[in-house]
């Protein structure tokens, strides 16, 4: 069974693939990726619940869980990897990269949050106009950033959508500017679908049934789940619950001020599916039916906007 290999070297203004580069595989590690904007955080919210949920408190995110392909965040490679390898327990790492750019390691668990490409357009907007000059100042001003700086956002959603869907940041991408690919990074993880260790997780189904959601992870991770700690896990992972968790960290730490203008509120924002309707008129959804078909497999396209266990 022919098994993933990385063929691509991801860098940008956020992006640096070559980082994993220092992350010691562990048997029991998690990787969580999504291309961004489609459940990242509630996601590994889920999984730091099911692995630190003996604790009195829980740990901060941040310490538990690296992002090692984040290359703004002032951490050097070597940091990273003491960082990486001085986490005790059970391992989940985060990831915005499609699979042609990651490591794929056998013994690892994979989980693939996909969303609407329509919804995570409306939410990455938000997400990037919320950035402070302090915000933009790491992306572009951090050393050795590859290739251009990322501009301010646009002031409307529309001025952003016809190079968001139709234009990629990389060659050998064609949809994801100013970014990087959305669509792709999911067709990358689809292809190989048939894996054992590679499990589909979709926004809309942790909307309707988050405890479902909860048992379907905790099955595919390995970890033994009664229904008492998976209804607590949901009544503390709803997105209601994670933005408040989220504005009480902002505050405790000074840090939501400083990268978003609203605060955890310009991270967190309404969570809500189909915004897009109001916004994108016949011509935006032309374009966006063009591109479905160019980058996505027809199954693929139908799970991101549906959801479904797969």
């Amino acid at each position: 069974m022919q098994l993933p290999k990385r063929s691509r070297v991801y860098q940008n203004h956020h992006l640096d693939s070559t980082r994993w580069d220092v992350i010691k595989p562990r048997a029991d590690d998690i990787v969580v990726t999504t291309s961004y904007k489609s459940g990242t955080t509630w996601t590994q919210t889920i999984v730091l619940h099911l692995l630190y949920g003996d604790e009195d408190e829980l740990p901060d995110p941040r310490t538990i869980s690296p992002w090692p392909d984040a290359r703004f965040v002032g951490t050097s490679k070597e940091q990273l990897a003491e960082n990486a390898e001085g986490i005790e327990r059970r391992r989940f790492l985060k990831s915005h990269l499609p699979l042609d750019g990651l490591p794929y390691w056998e013994d690892a668990k994979y989980l693939v949050v996909g969303r609407d490409p329509r919804d995570v357009f409306m939410s990455l907007f938000n997400h990037y106009w919320n950035y402070t000059d302090l915000m933009m100042s790491l992306l572009n001003d951090t050393p050795d950033r590859v290739g251009e700086a990322l501009a301010p956002c646009p002031e409307t959603p529309k001025e952003l959508w016809e190079g968001w869907i139709s234009r990629g940041w990389f060659d050998w991408e064609s949809e994801g500017y100013p970014f990087w690919s959305n669509m792709h990074h999911t067709q990358s993880y689809w292809d190989y679908r048939h894996l054992p260790n590679l499990m589909f997780v979709h926004y809309n189904d942790l909307k309707k049934d988050l405890a479902g959601g909860i048992s379907r992870i905790a099955e595919f991770l390995d970890i033994e789940l009664t229904p008492e700690r998976r209804d607590h896990i949901a009544e503390e992972t709803t997105f209601e619950s994670a933005k408040r968790n989220a504005a009480a960290n902002a505050e405790k730490t000074g840090e939501g001020n400083s990268v978003w203008k609203q605060g955890s509120d310009g991270f967190f924002f309404k969570g809500t599916n189909g915004r897009w309707r109001d916004v994108l008129d016949d011509a935006d959804l032309a374009m966006y039916e063009a591109t479905k078909k160019r980058v996505l497999d027809p199954d693929c396209a139908t799970w991101l906007e549906e959801g479904g266990a797969i």
